[in-house]
């Protein structure tokens, strides 16, 4: 059996989307309040960009589509060439979403030898629905704590949170894993868990099965399909609620289930992240 100190090492070491290039040498903040910082200098929210005073062109709106911190990376150098710990404007920032926050910090955290983990599941502090989020879950040293590394002053001056981005409560977001569980035991609206237009059982079962990969160290991206992430509740098969269900059981406490967690991912073709993913924006497969 794993241990806790084996688990929180595992956790500490990067994996393709989480290692960043040598050349970047000591980048990272010695701390994860300057981590987030160092990553809210350097990109924004597509969805947010009108808060800073920005309108995305559809060239500059596709970076979101970068999945790898060392991509990420690069294409920030590409914007502007300053060390990576100098802010930037918001024009001259990468386009994300809140995975890309999440991922890159991550990234960060880990280079420093920090524990962290990208999670992702349903936050309630946007609109006071379930909105499809990611956050960092990292080590503080006697407890994981989720943090919401997107939350800049625009954004907390705009939301107001009740609660300190570093250490986000867990009845404010949820892990897909607990979103699935309430959902199946009648005591949440699947309707109501998702993002704009797409909601429903189907999209809560999709990020059990992100989740899943993240804390197998493939952190994909919001959209990307494959394996028993479902189109509709029409495409549900018993099996593959079963499967789910088990799934879910896994993420709600990864490191309780940690060699189950990474038996059931190594094992099922269902839920491993294939050589290429369906790439539910742009429509084509892409390599992963």
């Amino acid at each position: 059996m794993t241990s806790a100190d084996e688990i929180r090492s595992y956790y500490a070491q990067p994996a393709p989307m989480t290692a960043l290039p040598a050349a970047l040498g000591d980048a990272s903040p010695p701390t994860v309040e300057g981590v987030f910082a160092l990553v809210q200098g350097v990109m924004m929210h597509r969805f947010w960009a009108g808060a800073y005073g920005e309108t995305l062109s559809p060239e500059r709106d596709g970076q979101a589509q970068l999945r790898s911190a060392t991509d990420m990376v690069a294409a920030i150098a590409a914007i502007d060439p300053a060390p990576l710990t100098q802010p930037r404007p918001p024009s001259r920032r990468l386009i994300g979403v809140c995975r890309h926050f999440s991922v890159l910090a991550t990234a960060l955290l880990r280079r420093r030898g920090v524990p962290a983990r990208a999670r992702c599941g349903f936050a309630t502090y946007f609109d006071g629905t379930p909105v499809d989020h990611w956050v960092v879950e990292y080590w503080d040293s006697q407890a994981w704590k989720l943090g919401d590394a997107q939350l800049d002053d625009v954004q907390t001056r705009a939301l107001k949170p009740d609660f300190d981005p570093l250490d986000v409560p867990r009845d404010r977001f949820l892990v897909a894993g607990e979103a699935w569980r309430r959902c199946r035991a009648g005591e949440a609206d699947p309707a109501s868990f998702g993002i704009m237009e797409f909601r429903g059982l189907w999209f809560v079962g999709g990020n059990v099965v992100r989740d899943l990969a993240a804390l197998n160290k493939a952190e994909m991206l919001p959209w990307d399909v494959w394996g028993l992430a479902p189109g509709s509740d029409d495409a549900f098969t018993p099996a593959a609620l079963g499967a789910l269900d088990e799934a879910a059981r896994l993420t709600r406490s990864p490191d309780d289930s940690f060699d189950e967690l990474r038996r059931a991912y190594e094992a099922s073709g269902d839920l491993r992240v294939p050589a290429t993913v369906l790439n539910a924006q742009t429509g084509l497969r892409e390599a992963a």
